[in-house]
């Protein structure tokens, strides 16, 4: 089997000074990665009791908002904040954030969940401020190696953080009624662009390496005409559902999207991954995105219908796959231990999937089970959480096994 240190981020880190802080804020990974797997654990749940009327909805956003935002800028927000943090120190040879700095971008990413739920009525404009300071501190950590070592292939993740940046500020910006009201919604769905945008780049550099290295498959590879081609085509969508909401036009980009990933999929050697779940929940993951942006043109020009199933798709089928299983890897690869799954990582994957599934495709066959569907696919999502919380909580918060920093 091909070693842990072959599938990690390219790069590696000088020996850092001892330690001063825990664990836990020893790399971008530990907390955010726990951040982000305890708020999924609680938000839906959450959700679930503000749609039923059970708690009362936040005063800040509306009900429909609110949530859309915070699995954006709470839950992928933070993974992405984890992975990034993590991914430049290895791209750059560079720390970025460790220790009281780590600290303080975490605070700073709970202040504004905890502002937009505040039960005692904060100023609409501090919840603004607080909630919009996240990412800005964040592209600044970011900024400073890779623009240090002149890291060019990699700014484009600080355009797209800019980019969320942007998006956050409108959805605040209606909130206060500083813009016209139906701004939030096209501004999230660029939100959700963005994310996805990130997920293609991601997954054309990686998947296939993780793949071939773990299955000894030579013919499993990449096709960098296709990379760029679908990332180009994904960053087009992205400036459409900017320009024109809602259009043809964009829903038809979408499907070329879709066509254009499943057909670099293809070389990537997905069915040689079933008996490896650190695997396979990486190419299912990326199936769920190539169906959810398929099924958007056919919700815009056949079956409007499912435009809400096409958007669970790519939510929480895809960024929630992804988003569970890169973790779950990168939290091996960088506490210093072999890439063996635990146990019961593999029911998580399961779980995340079947949520996928019954969000997606129980409103289809059962209509009246509507809010049925809603329950189970969160109870599902929630417990593929808890597991991996259980699972690497104690990796995630003591130092490494190999007794190396970080």
């Amino acid at each position: 089997m091909t070693s842990h240190r072959s599938l990690q981020l390219a790069g590696s880190l000088p020996e850092a000074p001892p330690r001063a802080w825990p664990a836990l804020f020893g790399k971008g990974f530990r907390p955010f990665f726990l951040c982000a797997a305890a708020f999924a654990v609680a938000i839906v749940p959450l959700w679930l009791l503000v749609l039923s009327g059970v708690v009362s909805p936040p005063a800040h956003l509306d009900l429909l908002t609110w949530h859309a935002h915070e699995m954006l800028f709470g839950f992928a927000v933070a993974v992405l904040a984890g992975f990034l943090l993590t991914a430049v120190g290895n791209w750059t040879g560079r720390e970025t954030a460790v220790g009281g700095p780590l600290l303080a971008l975490s605070a700073l990413w709970l202040a504004g969940r905890l502002a937009l739920i505040a039960p005692f009525g904060l100023p609409q404009a501090l919840v603004a401020g607080l909630d919009l300071a996240f990412l800005p501190a964040l592209v600044l950590v970011l900024a400073r190696p890779l623009v240090a070592t002149n890291n060019k292939r990699n700014l484009v993740m600080l355009a797209i953080l800019a980019a969320l940046f942007a998006v956050n500020v409108v959805v605040h910006s209606e909130a206060l009624r500083l813009l016209a009201a139906g701004s939030s919604r096209r501004a999230l769905q660029v939100g959700v662009d963005l994310v996805l945008l990130v997920i293609l780049i991601m997954a054309g550099r990686i998947f296939p390496m993780f793949t071939r290295n773990a299955t000894g498959v030579k013919s499993i590879r990449s096709l960098p005409k296709l990379d760029v081609a679908t990332a180009v085509a994904m960053a087009l969508l992205v400036a459409l559902d900017a320009l024109l909401p809602a259009s043809h036009a964009a829903a038809a980009l979408s499907g070329l999207v879709g066509v254009l990933a499943a057909v670099r999929a293809a070389f990537w050697g997905s069915r040689h991954t079933l008996r490896q779940p650190l695997l396979w929940i990486l190419h299912a993951g990326y199936a769920w995105l190539v169906l959810g942006l398929l099924l958007r043109p056919l919700a815009t020009f056949l079956w409007p219908s499912v435009s809400s199933l096409a958007l669970h798709a790519l939510t929480l089928g895809a960024i929630g796959c992804l988003t569970l299983g890169m973790m779950a890897r990168v939290a091996l690869g960088h506490t210093g231990r072999q890439l063996v799954l635990p146990a019961a990582m593999t029911w998580a994957f399961l779980a995340i999937n079947a949520a996928a599934a019954v969000r997606v495709f129980l409103p289809m066959l059962a209509p009246s089970a509507y809010f049925e569907s809603l329950v189970a696919a969160g109870a599902l999502w929630s417990a593929a959480f808890l597991v991996f919380l259980v699972a690497y909580w104690p990796m995630l918060s003591r130092p490494r096994v190999d007794g190396k920093p970080g």
